[in-house]
């Protein structure tokens, strides 16, 4: 090695040092019970929205919003099975980082979730919670303690909760208050700038058996880091899209469609004949549709078929048929098929129906 070269190691190493990496923890165990049917096959954060799974979107939003490189993102996961495993560490290599796939095997609460990561609770950390999307028009700010985003709710009884004093710092968290205390709800994404010390803090309350209504919450976790003085700021959204039930996954994908242009279009393999498309539309792949109006905000999986029918306000997993159909506001699973009907539908994959 020349000299010349040694020194152009040596600046290379010195830039690696200061370089600012984040790690993301994804916990996204949960059973999605309220989505069923369409979490009996398939994970909550994997349904597709504007085709791409929710936890794709998630992933890719908080990579644009950070201005550091994204080293690690860490999915906390139940027995999801190979296949899908291998879809999350994709997701991980398209942002350019390193996936790893850690379990919960029992629902012990959001500070245990966190916890089941505990290698990459460390240094510039973002835990994000898989159920959710946002709109956000600006960049973290990584010198901060830590980033709690909230959004204003109109039922703060079902979410944690945080109050801010004059200086916009938060004073104090409430998991799932019984009265009043605030009505700004914590969404599911908090950035640490030092991961460790939230790990010592969940440490603390599962060693000494700390739970709130019967779970190790990470509110409880937060409440001691301010309490040891941290200063924890509120984050503040555009929007929050949720993605808790069939109806607000819908309008999830409705607000996708309109919001990120990138996500709607169609696949220049699928064939639409004698058939009007109303945008925002997604159809994917091999998609055909003979005789019909789709659109809008209709998300089409691939190789899906749609013939004489009319379908709005919707998302068609893969495989699917559609024939003589009159759907809205719906959501149909993959390889399902649905014969003259014309009804709002929330069917699973494998289903067929037929009037």
């Amino acid at each position: 090695m020349t000299p010349n070269e040694a020194a152009e190691v040596l600046v290379v190493q010195e830039r690696n040092k200061t370089r600012i990496l984040m790690n993301i923890i994804v916990p996204m165990a949960g059973m999605g019970k309220r989505m069923r049917p369409h979490t009996l096959t398939v994970p909550k954060p994997l349904i597709p929205v504007a085709g791409k799974p929710i936890v794709q979107h998630l992933v890719e939003d908080i990579a644009a919003m950070c201005q550091e490189q994204i080293e690690e993102v860490a999915f906390v996961i139940g027995d999801f099975g190979k296949e899908t495993e291998q879809r999350l560490l994709d997701i991980a290599t398209q942002i350019g980082a390193r996936g790893k796939i850690f379990y919960q095997d029992e629902a012990l609460g959001t500070a245990h979730a966190v916890y089941c990561a505990k290698e990459c609770l460390q240094g510039n950390l973002i835990v994000a919670f898989a159920d959710t999307i946002f709109r956000a028009d600006f960049k973290l700010d990584a010198s901060k303690d830590g980033v709690i985003w909230v959004n204003k709710v109109e039922n703060p009884e079902q979410f944690g909760v945080v109050k801010v004093d004059a200086h916009n710092h938060i004073h104090e968290f409430v998991e799932k208050p019984t009265t009043f205390v605030s009505d700004l709800a914590i969404i599911g994404i908090y950035y640490f700038k030092d991961g460790d010390n939230l790990r010592k803090e969940i440490e603390y309350l599962i060693d000494n058996k700390i739970r709130d209504k019967g779970e190790y919450q990470l509110t409880n976790a937060l409440e001691n880091m301010k309490n040891k003085g941290l200063k924890f700021e509120p984050g503040k959204v555009d929007e929050w899209l949720d993605c808790g039930n069939k109806n607000a996954t819908v309008y999830t994908n409705q607000r996708v469609l309109e919001i990120k242009k990138s996500s709607a279009g169609v696949d220049p393999s699928a064939q639409i004949i004698n058939s009007s498309i109303i945008q925002p539309v997604f159809i994917g792949k091999n998609v055909k549709i003979t005789d019909s109006v789709v659109g809008p905000h209709v998300s089409l999986g691939d190789g899906c078929s749609v013939e004489r029918s009319l379908l709005s306000n919707s998302i068609v997993q893969q495989q699917a048929k559609l024939k003589g159909a009159f759907v809205t506001n719906s959501m149909i699973g993959n390889h399902s098929s649905v014969h003259g009907k014309a009804d709002e539908l929330s069917i699973s994959d494998y289903s067929s129906i037929t009037s």
